[in-house]
């Protein structure tokens, strides 16, 4: 494997100051997560985007959240057609066999892969309508969405289309038969959360009118 290099310095000096400092003092319960296996209470579908950091954002240690992130935390409806389905599999598997209480979906402000959608959906990326792109392919999940934004300048529309790909991934969850079943049952529970990375703000959906209010 000609094209494998080695990790960066500055990777490996973190890893061993971490090593050093936060895993020794914590050595005992590092060991308890190996032996006793995960028990997540919550899975959180958020962004790949660097800057939205789910662990900080709540002050979570290890173990507590089962945490899957792609472009724009977005969710496929439900399509067992024998294709791959990374998002499919892991909802699938905090839902089935991690038996999480909570479900959350957690969009984000100044959103690349929403901004994108945004100028595929009106015509000012068509290299994202291109069969071969992956990136505009997986932004059709969020089409719907787009097509309920309503009137206004491009920055208000673009942080509604955030909005809505929580909505979208909520309702797309809700077509999988294992997680509606256990919404009915009430042995589960869906949210939906904005993160505004400038201001540290944090919004919830709300079910009654679909607005997003401070929490």
């Amino acid at each position: 494997m000609d094209h494998i290099r080695p990790l960066p310095a500055y990777l490996v000096q973190r890893y061993h100051g971490w090593r050093a400092t936060s895993f020794a003092e914590n050595r005992s319960w590092y060991r308890r997560l190996a032996d006793e296996g995960q028990r997540p209470r919550a899975m959180v579908i958020s962004c790949c985007d660097s800057r939205v950091h789910v662990t900080s954002i709540f002050g979570a240690e290890q173990g507590e959240f089962f945490i899957h992130r792609n472009i724009a935390n977005l969710v496929p409806p439900y399509e067992p057609d024998g294709d791959h389905h990374g998002t499919s599999a892991a909802v699938e598997f905090a839902v089935t066999s991690l038996k999480v209480a909570h479900l959350i979906v957690l969009g984000h402000s100044r959103c690349g892969g929403v901004q994108g959608c945004y100028h595929m959906c009106s015509g000012h990326a068509p290299e994202l309508d291109e069969k071969t792109s992956f990136v505009g392919r997986w932004m059709d999940i969020l089409r719907p969405g787009f097509a309920r934004l309503p009137e206004g300048d491009d920055a208000t529309r673009q942080q509604a289309l955030e909005f809505e790909a929580v909505k979208v991934s909520l309702e797309n969850l809700m077509t999988f038969p294992f997680i509606a079943e256990r919404v009915e049952s009430g042995d589960l529970s869906l949210h939906g959360l904005w993160n505004d990375i400038a201001e540290g703000g944090l919004m919830a959906l709300d079910p009654r009118d679909g607005s997003f209010h401070p929490v």
